[in-house]
């Protein structure tokens, strides 16, 4: 995970899913990305036994680190945030070894690598906006002309990064195509803007392809375009509709199918816009409005995905 020193105690996913392995009795051992390492063809990684707690002035506590094989451990949770370069994909890699030597690796790393979070939406076209992706100054333009209103971003970005919202007539076309495609170079995703976003960009959490009947709406502050809770916006936790349920039945057997166990995908008004595989948040909201124990039922997962293998 991305250093714990650093988490918000009140918000982090990655915490409650600490908090939750902790209340199964598993023994709980501290990674960052840095400390991982391969040694004459073994995957290893120096790291710490941890002890978590539900006190904000002590919610952790760390040993000194130790070299261990990452077989060792039953399961590894890749929780480390974007962006998605190459010292991630190297991070595959290794966990890949340790999934190859019997750990259960949560994602699977090969689908991380696969499944980038913005492109594998486009794999449920009958879930999503008009879109396209790519770094043809001439196609993105062409792409706003014809539907006026869109929005264009990054690729590898999260929180809402480097997001903009162009408008019929908008004088910065061409600056910000050049910008964000590094003057051709880079593809970008472009999606016809969604007037729904003011009534929130729902993330829905899957866990092993099942959807939690919850979901957070995370709802722009005024005049600005992003919902994102890093760009400021307000969550809102909310049941489910018939059209999320419907979505996330698409979506639901192909990354259950790829081993991506815990899914977070984000819906605005009846469309699908991104997949987030690498590592989803918003647990600590919905189980604040609505009870879900999100982490638990995650872990609950694993432990059955464990006895499966056992039995096999």
């Amino acid at each position: 995970m991305d250093p714990i020193s650093t988490i918000s105690f009140k918000k982090d996913s990655s915490l409650a899913m600490l908090w939750a392995a902790k209340a199964k009795g598993w023994n709980l051992w501290y990674m960052e990305q840095s400390d991982l390492y391969v040694e004459n063809g073994i995957a290893m990684s120096n790291m710490a036994e941890l002890s978590v707690f539900e006190d904000s002035e002590h919610y952790y506590e760390l040993k000194d680190q130790t070299p261990k094989r990452l077989s060792s451990l039953d399961i590894v949770l890749m929780r480390k945030d974007p962006p998605f370069d190459n010292e991630y994909i190297y991070s595959t890699y290794i966990l890949e070894m340790a999934e190859s030597e019997g750990a259960l690796i949560v994602n699977k790393p090969q689908s991380l690598r696969d499944c980038n979070e913005k492109m594998f939406s486009t794999l449920f076209g009958q879930c999503t906006p008009n879109h396209l992706v790519s770094k043809s100054a001439e196609q993105l333009k062409n792409f706003h002309e014809k539907h006026g209103d869109v929005i264009f971003k990054p690729l590898d970005g999260m929180g809402g990064s480097s997001i903009f919202r162009l408008k019929p007539e908008d004088p910065n076309v061409s600056v910000i195509i050049e910008t964000l495609t590094n003057h051709g170079q880079e593809l970008i995703m472009a999606q016809a803007y969604l007037p729904a976003i003011k009534e929130g960009d729902k993330r829905i959490l899957l866990i092993d392809g099942e959807p939690i009947p919850y979901c957070l709406a995370r709802i722009p502050k005024d005049g600005e375009t992003r919902g994102n809770l890093a760009a400021g916006g307000k969550g809102v936790a909310q049941p489910l509709t018939e059209k999320d349920i419907w979505i996330a039945n698409q979506v639901g057997p192909v990354v259950k199918e790829k081993g991506l166990i815990f899914v977070g995908i984000d819906v605005i008004g009846e469309h699908l816009t991104e997949v987030n595989v690498t590592s989803p948040t918003c647990i600590r909201e919905i189980d604040a409005a609505f009870d879900t124990d999100i982490a638990g039922k995650l872990m609950d997962c694993l432990e059955k995905k464990l006895a499966e293998r056992q039995i096999v």
